[in-house]
């Protein structure tokens, strides 16, 4: 993170450099995927876009629209749509056409499911090369397998019971998944840096995925204890106070896990960079301040990059027990009557 601080230092000192944007540009979602810039060369990679608008279908480089307008469409500055393609309407107002195109953040996600793939791929590989007389795998498979074991046992059998089996697949995919995501998205140069779970779209997917899962599943007693939990009768009728609460409990869960997700690891992101920033802003201070303050950046940078490494593992074991936790808690089964 030190060396395009280094590099940008020059440009810091007479202005140009925006602490905002530094932050939210690589926090947010973007038509291109930048890189570095050297001077005044800024190197980047272009994405393509592709968007329905008024006038149909467009699909073209994203590079066409830092000269400006292209076939009506030009990225928005300011405003609702501020960083997103728009057009204008008949009465002049921007509007946002149907928008699909490949954003950094979905590369990201591409490039990310393809590590995970290689990953588990590999493993599959080893374990049809080496029959069970060999003795458990060491190194990287031997690694995964004991990740695999520990989640399989400790969190998914042990939260949901007995019909944990039917849910360890997709469990054990989103554990994975959201741990590739969360340790890509610390590496500061391409193919990583992608704040794929710090993107509230993808963990809003996550958390429906876990809805479905819990609600679609759930059990005859589980919906009871919904709609006819068994409390005094005056908290469920005539007023339903008990099974309000309880029904909105069923949209309260998976949005917590929403929640937790992209807050945790956009904060940290946040607060890396946020560090960085710290040596942009002391430029105009002079050297000594800024030499020093530049030393006690790097430092804490360093530091919260590996505190980052450890929220990535804490982060998608706390999104897979919690989901185990909610799909275990709507495989409740009648109480036997004494």
């Amino acid at each position: 993170m030190a060396v395009p601080a280094a590099l940008t230092k020059a440009q810091a000192a007479e202005g140009d450099i925006d602490v905002n944007e530094l932050v939210f540009g690589h926090i947010g979602d973007a038509y291109q995927w930048h890189i570095a810039k050297f001077g005044d060369t800024e190197v980047s990679i272009p994405l393509p876009v592709i968007v329905k608008s008024s006038t149909g279908w467009h699909v073209f480089s994203s590079a066409r629209l830092e000269e400006g307008p292209y076939e009506g469409l030009y990225v928005a500055e300011g405003g609702a749509y501020d960083g997103k393609i728009v057009e204008r309407n008949a009465a002049g107002e921007e509007v946002r056409p149907l928008d699909i195109s490949i954003t950094k953040n979905v590369l990201g996600l591409f490039i990310n499911s393809a590590v995970l793939l290689v990953i588990m791929m590999s493993c599959v590989r080893w374990y049809k090369k080496h029959p069970l007389e060999d003795g458990a795998p060491k190194g990287g498979v031997g690694m995964i397998e004991a990740t695999v074991l520990s989640i399989y046992n400790d969190v998914i059998k042990g939260c949901i019971g007995e019909n944990y089996r039917r849910y360890a697949p997709y469990l054990l995919t989103a554990f994975f998944f959201v741990l590739v995501n969360n340790l890509m998205g610390l590496i500061p140069i391409f193919p990583g840096g992608a704040n794929v779970t710090g993107n509230i779209a993808i963990t809003l997917v996550l958390a429906l995925c876990t809805f479905v899962l819990t609600n679609v599943y759930g059990t005859k007693a589980y919906w009871k204890e919904i709609f006819w939990p068994d409390v005094p009768t005056w908290l469920k009728a005539p007023i339903p106070m008990m099974p309000l609460i309880e029904f909105f409990g069923i949209f309260t869960k998976p949005f917590a896990l929403m929640i937790r997700l992209f807050a945790n690891i956009m904060a940290g992101h946040a607060a890396v960079l946020s560090l960085v920033a710290i040596i942009f802003i002391t430029v105009k201070s002079g050297p000594v301040i800024n030499g020093s303050m530049t030393v006690v950046s790097v430092a804490f940078s360093i530091f919260m990059n590996a505190l980052e490494i450890l929220v990535a593992f804490i982060q998608a074991y706390v999104f897979t027990m919690l989901s185990a936790v909610f799909i275990g808690l709507s495989q409740v089964k009648e109480h036997a009557e004494k």
